[in-house]
């Protein structure tokens, strides 16, 4: 493969580091500061079939993410990637109610340091590629067809039918890298309730951001397993997944390898200043969850205010704890033939899923100015199971690329967000500082040792169509050959 001198990251940047003024009219498009897009223009009504086609709305979007991973173990890979690619969205416009939205979306790496066989261990920047495309056909490309769903209106409620994005609590596009985690299934949303927004979601695959194909929503590998060395990267093979529910233990177990994934929300704010969030998720078969979150803004002199938020999730057994064992790694299950051996390894089930996690935070806000502190804790029994890009503790703990929610894990963060373009000082620049403490039960075999967290996100926003965004991880842990620090650096170009 082509390797190019990773001083095209640079020269990129400094190609787009003179501000611009931004134009006073919002673009057809917008990206929040976590890159989820915003859509400020849609297409209107057609008068017939055929206008609804030819008069829809193109959104463009070209993209380079690069990526460095610097450990301080020596025998770490320490690597960087750099990814160049877009997207390519069409909606059409509405008839009778009826409307279409296909997304086309490609990425290639022009430049890594990582060999081939080095796919499966690269820490960030993993998302650019196929590990499994990679490791079986050494093409470190992908084009796919992300989305294409077909919608319907009438009056407050939606149906979308295909491919798709669904942002919720468990389920995101988590659109960071070149192709977002989408979804194939039905959504319905109705909004006829006062202040009230009521979604359900049936999805039957999901297709994550490594992958040209789509797979099962939670199992490990294919039918392949057996035959194909690189299997696990063919099916979930999220960062977050449980390992212990594969496609092979799904069979010795005697039960279906194929699964869906359902995920009904709700929120309300009939309540002055009190927005209330319930959340259900379920694989049936496997494991399901229950989430209710508050949140209460108190207004405070000065313009300032106070918004106390808590946060419940419980996480119900359903059968997935006898088949792949309580712990993410999948450790505390082995399975021989039809027979299935566990061990504890610290957890005082090795083989129930049911758990909770609990979180509490206090977010001030005034002006450009946005503080918070919160906390997590994670029930000493089960692992949370959430391979879905939906960060059960997002919002509150959780920092980049870091995952909290194992068992008796417990996490004190602290963030400090500053809109230096709200405050009229430097149009555009948007900075973030987290720190987070996380502590991890020692007793717990195979997790990481207690660790220091300080994450930066700079943001700068030079026209209404162009973004760079620079962030910076760097993790202390107590057993110094686990530490590392990543350097992310991005350009988004909307048009």
């Amino acid at each position: 493969m082509k390797k190019l001198h990773l001083s095209l990251v640079t020269a990129a940047a400094c190609l787009f580091a003179t501000t611009v003024s931004a134009d006073d009219a919002k673009p057809k498009r917008e990206l929040k500061n976590n890159m989820m897009e915003v859509y400020n223009v849609l297409p209107g009504k057609a008068n017939g079939i055929t206008e609804a086609f030819t008069d829809g709305t193109f959104y463009g979007r070209l993209r380079m993410n690069s990526f460095m991973y610097d450990a301080e173990n020596p025998a770490a890979l320490d690597h960087k990637v750099l990814g160049v690619g877009g997207s390519m969205i069409y909606k059409t416009k509405s008839y009778e109610g009826f409307s279409m939205t296909a997304a086309g979306y490609f990425s290639t790496v022009p430049y890594t340091d990582l060999e081939r066989s080095d796919a499966p261990d690269a820490k960030m920047g993993n998302d650019l590629f196929s590990r499994y495309n990679v490791l079986t056909t050494d093409d470190w490309t992908m084009a796919v067809l992300g989305q294409a769903y077909l919608q319907y209106d009438a009056g407050k409620t939606t149906v979308k039918l295909g491919d798709q994005i669904f942002e919720s609590f468990l389920t995101k596009s988590n659109d960071t890298k070149m192709i977002p985690n989408t979804f194939t299934g039905l959504v319905i949303e109705n909004n006829d309730l006062p202040q009230t927004k009521v979604r359900g979601a049936y999805f039957t695959a999901q297709k994550l951001r490594s992958h040209t194909t789509s797979h099962d929503v939670i199992t490990v590998g294919t039918s392949e397993y057996a035959t194909d060395p690189y299997d696990k990267y063919a099916g979930n093979d999220d960062s977050a997944v449980h390992k212990g529910l594969s496609y092979a233990n799904f069979v010795a177990a005697g039960k279906d390898t194929s699964h869906d994934l359902i995920v009904a929300d709700l929120q309300n704010k009939s309540i002055e200043n009190l927005q209330v969030d319930v959340t259900y998720g379920s694989v049936p078969g496997v494991v399901s969850s229950l989430t209710g979150e508050l949140n209460y803004n108190i207004a405070l002199p000065g313009g300032f205010s106070l918004t106390p938020g808590i946060r419940h999730m419980q996480q119900f057994d359903n059968g997935g704890g006898e088949i792949g064992g309580s712990s993410l790694d999948g450790k505390n299950v082995k399975w021989s033939g039809s027979t299935p051996t566990y061990k504890n390894n610290g957890y005082k089930s090795a083989n129930s899923l049911d758990s909770s996690l609990t979180m509490a935070r206090l977010v001030l806000k005034q002006g450009a100015l946005k503080a918070q502190i919160a906390y997590s804790a994670v029930a000493d029994e089960a692992d949370i199971v959430a391979p879905w890009r939906g960060f059960p503790t997002g919002g509150y703990t959780r920092a980049m690329a870091q995952y909290n929610w194992y068992a008796n894990t417990k996490t004190t963060a602290a963030e400090v967000h500053y809109d230096f373009g709200k405050a009229k000082i430097v149009s555009g620049l948007y900075v973030m500082v987290r720190y987070a403490m996380q502590d991890f039960d020692e007793a717990k075999i195979n997790l990481q040792s207690d660790s220091n967290i300080l994450h930066i996100d700079v943001i700068e926003k030079f026209t209404p169509d162009l973004y760079a965004k620079f962030r910076l991880g760097m993790r202390d842990n107590d057993v110094d050959t686990q530490s590392y620090n990543e350097y992310r650096f991005e350009l988004n170009y909307l048009f």
